[in-house]
């Protein structure tokens, strides 16, 4: 049976995609305009769902930061709104001209833009994700199949019901993008074995997901892998813009995986930086995991950090320190246990930072600023599918570009091949 409405929901979204590939960008930003318009006029029943949602979550006991990114307030909805129209406002990547080259047979060889065609998209907690998937995917013409996670069932349907008024409304087809109300796990392994069908899954969540996704499929994976993010404080760093930045990729948001989880404090500036860096720190309930010569510095409890620890990904007030004697050692160790993601530096010394930014192999690698701006709003991409810590075929915040690949166009004038 699953198999059966799996087969029907690629079947309607196959089709769907061959007329989204040629779509009007004026008739796709007129869809996602009233798409926003869908949620702001259904605001108060996304909130009716999403509180059931979060009562449920709490009543299993789930973390402060598992609650907050299920969570949906007047503030986020109306986010969701502002995205879709932000994403209707950018420039529409399909049949954009990459490159063009000129043969001396006078052939015209040129790179162009087009849709993946069906994408899914396995996602968890964050209902949000739905508007975003379904406005990125739209604009760059290519039909999604959502599964959601089980905890944000009714927000995610509440959202995409809202977003499916609008879009019929302004004359969309409803293939184009689909919902699986089933969150069984046979659903995740009937969309993981629909090869031919759906040409690209992306997974977003946990570890334990990603692993599931990545063995499991049959079809094309990009992962949205975990975050374990390093701030590393140079010898030169200025401590004040150093307290900023730290608190700030821990502290602003730290359920989400741009967060900081490891800070590495170089030991020429330990003595000026960690005492009230740790108390800062303490006062926001942070608990910190340091290494032996961070406890030195630290007047409130401090946990033994371990390996394990560095390779975690906490997505909650748990901080990961670690004293190191040289650029050389920190560059190291974010190898050994970055995932790839966001990684910073802190410093005024400028051939320090360049040496940072050349070594660290990471999507997005910052000096001097907050690994928390690792977004696809940030990046002015309008918002983001994932954010993408493989090497092929996108890395970083995924957007419009990053949901497109491309065909030669080649023109000619009777030319033959010799």
């Amino acid at each position: 049976m699953n198999r059966d409405m799996m087969n029907e929901m690629t079947e309607k979204a196959r089709k769907a995609s061959y007329s989204l590939a040629v779509m009007s960008r004026e008739r796709k930003d007129a869809v996602l305009r009233s798409m926003a318009d869908g949620i702001e006029r259904s605001a108060a029943d996304i909130k009716k769902a999403n509180a059931i949602d979060v009562a449920a979550a709490r009543e299993k006991g789930r973390t402060g930061a598992f609650v907050d990114r299920l969570e949906l307030n007047d503030k986020r909805i109306s986010g969701m709104c502002s995205m879709l129209r932000e994403v209707a406002a950018l420039e529409d990547p399909v049949g954009k001209v990459i490159g063009t080259t000129t043969r001396p047979n006078g052939l015209v060889i040129e790179k162009v833009r087009v849709p993946i065609g069906v994408i899914g998209i396995i996602y968890e907690s964050r209902p949000n994700v739905t508007a975003d998937c379904v406005s990125l995917c739209m604009k760059s013409g290519n039909a999604v199949i959502l599964r959601g996670g089980s905890d944000a069932i009714n927000s995610n349907k509440a959202i995409y019901d809202a977003m499916r008024r609008g879009a019929v409304s302004a004359g969309m087809d409803e293939g184009a993008f689909a919902l699986v109300e089933d969150t069984s796990r046979d659903m995740v392994d009937s969309m993981l074995g629909a090869a031919g069908k759906i040409d690209l899954i992306m997974p977003r969540g946990g570890e334990a997901l990603i692993r599931e996704v990545t063995e499991k499929s049959r079809v094309p994976v990009i992962k949205h892998y975990k975050g374990i993010c390093h701030v590393y404080v140079d010898k030169d760093a200025n401590t004040d813009m150093a307290e900023n930045i730290c608190f700030n990729a821990k502290v602003q948001r730290p359920g989400v995986c741009n967060a900081m989880e490891t800070m590495l404090v170089h030991k020429d500036i330990a003595d000026a930086f960690l005492p009230g860096m740790l108390a800062k720190f303490a006062g926001a309930g942070v608990k910190i995991k340091g290494c032996v010569r961070t406890k030195k510095y630290a007047n409130i409890p401090v946990g033994t950090v371990t390996d394990e620890d560095y390779a975690t990904e906490w997505l909650d007030l748990v901080l990961n320190v670690k004293i190191v004697d040289s650029l050389d050692e920190a560059v190291g160790h974010i190898a050994r246990f970055g995932s790839g993601h966001s990684d910073a530096i802190v410093t005024e010394n400028a051939r320090a930072a360049e040496d940072f930014l050349r070594r660290v192999d990471s999507s997005a690698v910052y000096v001097n600023a907050s690994t928390r701006f690792t977004d696809g709003g940030e990046f002015g991409k309008g918002a983001e599918i994932g954010i993408s810590t493989d090497r092929l075929h996108a890395r970083g915040p995924m957007g419009l570009e990053e949901l497109t690949t491309y065909k030669y166009v080649v023109r000619g004038t009777g030319q033959i091949r010799e």
